[in-house]
């Protein structure tokens, strides 16, 4: 799905104009990244909530030549899933 796709259907399945949903959803990154910068969650109903995790130094391996590399520690977002969205994949 594109954004203009997901803009389009989230417009009709909520009867508002297309240039608010797309605001929105810019909007809503933009709330995001800073939270999650901030190191806190952010809730997405029916969907799940995403959350900033510190990811440890360590060592990894170069997949092509064997040789061992230090990889560095990192920030990472990591998404759980609401139990109705996951039996819903499932």
């Amino acid at each position: 799905m594109t954004k203009a796709e997901l803009v389009s259907q989230v417009s009709k399945a909520a009867n508002v104009p297309g240039t608010t949903v797309e605001l929105v959803l810019d909007n809503l990154g933009r709330v995001a990244a800073a939270e999650l910068v901030a190191g806190g969650e952010v809730p997405l109903p029916g969907l799940g909530k995403l959350k900033a995790v510190r990811r440890a130094a360590r060592e990894g391996r170069n997949p092509r030549t064997g040789a061992t590399i230090q990889v560095p520690a990192k920030t990472a977002v990591k998404f759980s899933m609401t139990k109705v969205l996951k039996e819903a994949v499932a």
